[in-house]
């Protein structure tokens, strides 16, 4: 059983390693697509914290990806020199801090702000939750759209645009890197940045899972008043659930500005944090593997669907709108999916289980 399992485990990592090395044949369209999966992959992962493990709804998750978004963007370009004296003087061509400062920032203020969630909402449950998170998510945007005067910090709808590529090892990410004469493009390398950070998240998701913590988060979402009954700090465990969450929000957001090189607050509305709910929701809520699956199918599966909708689009003369289409086929997979199996593509094996029968 142990040889078979490490066999399945160097098989799949062989698999990830060589995956974009065959998607760049097709361009760098199919390997982009694969990048901004595995960034879903982070989110899901921390919002799995929040939802899965300790059972607080959350539709405002998008927050914290647009706050490690703009730190990473007002931490790595010149826009805050362009725009206060102050920093000027400083930072002559601009503020561009290193890697090393800049995610742990990201990740750091994204906590703060999921522990500011977490604070008023302890007693909330359910529905008001939701509707508490929901208004959160969208007050944060608000901000980002709207904090340009009477001090532009965030140039408003504009956006923020000229951000630094990551530097590891003195490779940057954003220039091609020539290997025994094979090049690997930007976005390959963008994969495997994506790749190591998803593997290290899923160990310290794994690790929670089977700590005191992560059983005294699933203790909250089975039951709050018998885990406070049993001498679990319910006040604490909710509130580092939230700020974990968010952590993982902040860290992808700092790769999507990096990635991206532009972040404005289109790319943080509520249809992406509905989109993150659905990933944890269709997958398995509660279970790693499940999770990751539901992430890479929400991820892909628009972008599969684009070449069809054009298609389909073409036989009806261009009657029909390509992007609605196309949202109306995901809805439909979605339904279909969650009627056939209500618990998730890939739920937890215990979950729904009844307890084993007490021993005679």
């Amino acid at each position: 059983m142990q040889a078979k399992k490490l066999f399945t485990f160097i098989a799949v990592a062989i698999a990830l390693l060589v995956v974009p090395l065959f998607a760049q044949q097709l361009g760098n369209g199919p390997v982009r697509i694969i990048d901004l999966a595995l960034l879903y992959v982070l989110l899901a992962l921390g919002l799995n914290i929040v939802v899965g493990y300790a059972g607080l709804l959350d539709l405002g998750y998008v927050a914290f990806y647009a706050v490690g978004s703009y730190m990473f963007a007002l931490m790595a370009s010149p826009h805050l020199s362009q725009n206060f004296e102050a920093f000027q003087a400083a930072f002559p061509e601009g503020l561009h801090s290193p890697i090393w400062l800049v995610i742990p920032a990201g990740a750091g203020l994204a906590a703060l702000f999921g522990i500011m969630l977490g604070a008023p909402t302890l007693k909330l449950r359910g529905d008001y939750l939701a509707i508490v998170t929901l208004g959160f998510g969208e007050i944060i945007r608000v901000f980002l759209n709207n904090l340009e005067y009477p001090v532009n910090v965030t140039n408003g709808p504009r956006g923020i645009g000229q951000i630094d590529s990551f530097h590891i090892f003195g490779v940057d990410l954003a220039k091609p890197l020539e290997i025994g004469g094979f090049t690997l493009p930007s976005v390959t390398l963008y994969y495997y940045l994506f790749l190591a950070l998803v593997v290290a998240s899923v160990l310290i998701c794994y690790r929670l899972e089977q700590s005191r913590i992560g059983r005294a988060w699933m203790a909250i979402r089975e039951d709050e008043i018998a885990a406070k009954a049993m001498g679990i700090n319910t006040r604490n465990m909710k509130l580092l659930a939230f700020g974990m969450g968010a952590t993982f929000g902040g860290v992808a957001g700092a790769m999507f500005a990096s990635f991206q090189g532009f972040v404005s607050p289109e790319s943080f509305s509520l249809q992406e944090s509905v989109m993150i709910v659905a990933m944890v929701v269709l997958g398995g809520i509660g279970h790693i593997p499940g999770v990751i699956l539901g992430a890479l199918m929400l991820a892909a599966l628009p972008e599969v669907l684009r070449y069809v909708a054009g298609d389909i689009q073409a036989m009806t003369d261009g009657r029909i709108d390509a992007a609605i289409l196309r949202q109306l086929l995901v809805a439909l997979a979605m339904i279909i999916i969650m009627l056939v199996r209500p618990r998730g593509l890939w739920p937890a094996p215990e979950h729904g289980k009844s307890a084993a029968p007490a021993a005679k």
